[in-house]
């Protein structure tokens, strides 16, 4: 804990008659213990040292969070003798302000863990929790309950969240209600909601905390994600009490993100490196929609340490994604940082607004979105107040808009985020600089380390049902089959009945009712009905198959008389199911080739080809690619090299060596329609198996998932027992279907506009 030195009685009268010279005292660790947990110091017990006292889950340390060491020797926030320094259970709102119904049981106080009931008087009908269960960060589980009853009002009872008074009991277009926060709690929120002539409720439910309740990862991540979206389409929420918009970002737009960390005295050097860690991962995040933001990025305390400046740009020459993360990576702290001027962060970015807007013109800047992350516990000490100059950020990205209506209508552009990640937080200074249409702006983190695993999460959102190829990279706790459906959401196995006997193969989602695979997973006879696809949505595991159509091309005896007993060109088909999958986080379609979709996940600028999409993803001689087998429960990815160009010849030529096989041409077997993978050079790749048979052979690009081909047909079965990553040998090789070769079939089915039964998806016209 660090040794206490104590000053003698000269040293003590020095510091009291020389405070602000060279003399000082260090303080003494006398008094500071704290009963339940423990303190740490940020500088030992030397002047300007922050204690800070840490409790366990569900617990929170009183009277005081931090004390700071001061010249004169002495502790702000001095312990005091009749209080001592303990750890106190976690207290929840009081949930009895519920009107029109019964808390059970009735409690004073309710504490961690604490379970309640609830129940509405007669003729009311409950909305919300009916059972809620007090959390370690002082929270609530679930929604708040609400009793309500037909009014013919336009909007519904929007109820009264624990802790909190509210304001207002008519529920018209246009009435207001006003939220206040009972005993020492304070409101997080829009003190206000206006009924709105939809029926819903403006803003997010408002609630109280008390200056120990945080933010879980999972509820920043939900709320801080909606608001991160390429989208501008409304979304109405499924609560008819809440109210939810997507933003911000137009493909025809600019989105500029502005992001500041605080790396003052008040925040610990360890805070700053994992702060940085987070920002690359919501770099790496962001990149991974159809949208390449414009970054500042910067730490401050007392000055400004400019990392990335935006105006780069808009230089002919932008920076590059990497860069901008290796600048961020080889930040080093200046460990004298003193002070805290907040409003410099918002000073600088009303600047980079203003020369932004010059450059680039007033008409184009009106398409300019603009997003400011702040990190920081809220304690200014120079400077003064940031209110201000927020105000005149405003009032530019408002394009000076007098009229409330005028201004409303560009309030879409502006976005102020705060994470309030100090041990000790000034949200009363905080609060009154966020903004944004609706969603939660303002976030209390309990600790700097969990924004990482926050940015992970956003691309977790089901709203974002619109991208496909999305899926998770980051590490997954759970079952195999958990893990399987969180990384590769496309996945679907096929179980395919013939006379008697079972034969699987692996699929890909590539829309709600259609999944891609092998033609010859299907044998002659074969109807809907002998077809299961199985894809957990949470409707189902099992799919029923409405009808399969095999290229028209495909002929397995096609070629038998010139020495290839089963010719696989064109192994390809689509199977309908006869219900729509529910597409989420975990279930969504993988990004196929020629289409709009792909060129989005591709970041490709304008008007985009098949060709150009062909040249990004397989412009090597060798490019690795993916693919999976499934072995018992568990699901794995098998790694491989597509041999290209001048490799490709040399790759082919095993076919001859296939049991049968009597052709002296390679190419008789393996048309230019198939992808080749195997051997051992230059790398040893993964064999394909028998039940890989259909599966898609991928390549990732930023977050997303492009499928380039589909496995049909391999050399040698080098695989005992069943699946599972075998390794290739000198002489195996697999040949995958291009897809880029058989655009013609998937669009005239995925791409079919005049029917009505199934959306489509959008084509390339190259």
């Amino acid at each position: 804990m660090g040794f206490a030195v104590h000053c003698s009685w000269l040293a003590a009268l020095l510091c009291l008659h020389f405070f602000g010279g060279q003399v000082c005292c260090d303080c003494t660790e006398e008094n500071m213990e704290i009963e339940g947990g423990h303190y740490t110091l940020t500088k030992q017990l030397q002047k300007g040292s922050l204690l800070i006292y840490h409790c366990p889950e569900g617990y929170y340390p009183y009277p005081v969070v931090t004390r700071l060491c001061q010249h004169n020797g002495s502790w702000r926030m001095a312990p005091k003798r009749f209080t001592p320094q303990r750890c106190r259970v976690v207290e929840c709102p009081d949930p009895t302000v519920m009107e029109y119904g019964e808390v059970s049981p009735p409690q004073e106080k309710y504490f961690v863990n604490n379970e309640t009931t609830y129940e509405c008087y007669s003729g009311y009908t409950m909305r919300g929790s009916a059972r809620r269960v007090c959390l370690p960060n002082g929270k609530w589980s679930g929604s708040t309950p609400i009793c309500g009853r037909e009014t013919g009002h336009n909007c519904a009872d929007p109820g009264i969240p624990p802790g909190a008074s509210r304001a207002g009991n008519i529920f018209g277009v246009d009435e207001t209600v006003k939220y206040s926060c009972n005993s020492n709690l304070f409101l997080v929120g829009s003190s206000e909601r206006v009924c709105l002539e939809n029926g819903q409720w403006s803003n997010k439910e408002p609630a109280c905390y008390y200056k120990y309740t945080y933010d879980t990862s999972l509820e920043v991540s939900q709320a801080f994600g909606s608001s991160i979206k390429e989208s501008l389409t409304t979304l109405e929420s499924l609560n008819d009490t809440q109210s939810g918009k997507m933003i911000r970002i137009s493909k025809n737009g600019t989105l500029n993100i502005y992001i500041a960390v605080d790396i003052s005295e008040s925040i610990e050097e360890e805070d700053v490196e994992k702060a940085k860690k987070a920002i690359i991962t919501l770099i790496k995040k962001i990149s991974s929609f159809t949208v390449n933001p414009n970054y500042e990025i910067a730490f401050f305390s007392s000055g400004f340490h400019e990392v990335v400046n935006i105006l780069d740009f808009f230089n002919e020459k932008p920076v590059e994604r990497n860069t901008i993360i290796d600048m961020v990576e080889n930040f080093k702290v200046d460990e004298k940082n003193t002070g805290t001027d907040l409003n410099l962060v918002f000073e600088k970015s009303l600047e980079q607004m203003a020369v932004i807007k010059q450059r680039v013109g007033t008409e184009q800047f009106k398409e300019h979105r603009h997003v400011i992350i702040l990190f920081t516990d809220g304690a200014y000490n120079m400077g003064g107040s940031p209110e201000p100059t927020v105000a005149r950020i405003k009032n530019m990205v408002y394009m000076n808009q007098t009229g409330e209506e005028e201004a409303k209508s560009r309030e879409a552009y502006l976005d102020i985020y705060v994470f309030a990640t100090g041990k000790d937080i000034f949200d009363e200074d905080l609060q009154p600089l966020v903004t944004g249409l609706g969603e939660k702006h303002y976030f209390r983190m309990k600790d700097i380390t969990e924004l990482q695993e926050t940015f992970d999460q956003i691309i977790d959102e089901e709203e974002v049902k619109g991208l496909c190829g999305l899926h998770k990279e980051y590490e997954i706790v759970g079952s195999p089959q958990k893990v399987a459906r969180n990384k590769y959401p496309w996945w679907a196995s096929i179980i395919i009945q013939t006379d008697g006997r079972s034969k699987s193969c692996i699929g890909s989602l590539v829309n709600p009712y259609f999944v891609l695979t092998a033609a010859h997973c299907f044998t002659f006879g074969n109807v809907p009905e002998d077809v299961r696809v199985e894809i957990d949505d949470g409707q189902g595991r099992v799919k029923k198959v409405k009808y399969f159509i095999l290229h028209p091309k495909y002929n397995i005896k096609g070629k038998a008389k010139e020495g290839v007993p089963e010719f696989y060109d064109y192994d390809v088909a689509l199977i309908q199911l006869e219900e729509y999958v529910q597409i989420s986080s975990s279930v969504r379609p993988i990004c196929i080739p020629c289409t709009q979709e792909t060129s989005d996940a591709l970041q490709l600028v304008g008007v985009s080809t098949c060709k150009q999409q062909e040249e990004l993803l397989l412009k090597k001689e060798l490019e690795r690619v993916s693919f999976l087998t499934k072995s018992g429960s568990s699901v794995d990815e098998k790694d491989a090299h597509a041999k290209l160009g001048g490799l490709r010849d040399n790759c082919i030529k095993y076919a001859l060596e296939a049991p049968n096989i009597t052709a002296t041409d390679p190419k008789v077997a393996v048309t230019d329609n198939f992808l080749c993978t195997g051997g051992l050079t230059p790398f040893r790749d993964h064999v394909a198996c028998k039940g890989d048979s259909g599966g898609a052979v991928f390549m990732n690009y930023e977050h997303r998932t492009i499928q380039v081909a589909l496995v049909s047909w391999g050399t040698k079965d080098l695989c005992r027992s069943g699946g599972g990553k075998v390794e290739s040998d000198k002489t195996s090789r697999d040949f995958h279907i291009n897809l880029f070769r058989v655009v013609d079939f998937l669009k005239g089915i995925l791409g079919n506009d005049e029917q009505e039964e199934y959306s489509t998806l959008e084509f390339l016209k190259d």
